[in-house]
């Protein structure tokens, strides 16, 4: 995706002011020159922090649990189902729909699917710490999709990228493009939106292992 840059008319007028007055007077002094444009700050939401793993990791939870329970009150699904909504996000519909296509073509324990009584939800807007996986405090949890930065970075691989805290991923910034996980780490030019070999394995072994723990604890609550 490209960021674009405008040059607003009172801006653009001030310059050429600017102009002639260096060609009236011959030169420009030092302190009416314009500052430096400063590069664009990196999102928050794409560097990461503790506080950034805790919300990832209580999101995959909510949504474990979530499931957990559905599955519990019908034992006899054929599959496990993970159930999104993503009405409060229709920007980033072809997106959203582009990332369920990757992630369900790329595991085979667990699949992502548009309906009611959904376990997570996706949003959009305009939020200065990016894209993000978070709970809303009351046992869900959503996807946030800022435009801004969907604007620098490929918008597939972040959905992509957000969309696997909710089967479980953590961030890894530090890996390489081939890394789903690893985010804007490998900068504004990597556009690759699927999960590498380890990720996918790692996918399927949370949601045996975490789905049958999650059961578990459930019908032991009931």
């Amino acid at each position: 995706m490209r960021l674009s840059t405008r040059l607003s008319t009172p801006v653009l007028s001030a310059a050429v002011g600017l102009g002639l007055t260096a060609a009236v007077l011959g030169a420009v002094p030092a302190s009416a020159a314009p500052a430096p444009v400063a590069p664009a700050a990196p999102f928050a939401g794409y560097n990461g922090s503790g506080e950034e793993t805790k919300a990832n990791k209580a999101f995959f939870d909510a949504v474990l649990k979530s499931v957990a329970e559905k599955r519990a009150a019908n034992p006899k699904a054929a599959a496990v189902t993970v159930v999104y909504n993503a009405s409060s996000a229709p920007s980033f519909s072809a997106e959203i729909a582009r990332s369920t296509q990757i992630w369900n073509s790329s595991v085979s324990n667990v699949k992502l699917q548009s309906g009611s009584n959904a376990d997570f939800t996706y949003r959009e807007g305009n939020d200065s710490r990016g894209s993000y996986a978070s709970t809303d405090g009351h046992g869900s949890g959503y996807i946030f999709l800022d435009y801004a930065q969907n604007e620098q970075y490929d918008s597939t691989r972040v959905t992509a990228h957000e969309t696997g805290h909710v089967l479980g991923l953590p961030d890894h910034y530090t890996g390489p493009c081939s890394e789903l996980m690893s985010g804007g780490g490998p900068g504004t030019s990597c556009t690759n939106a699927n999960p590498n070999a380890a990720e996918r394995a790692r996918v399927d072994q949370l949601w045996v292992n975490g789905l049958a723990k999650a059961l578990a604890k459930v019908n032991q609550d009931r």
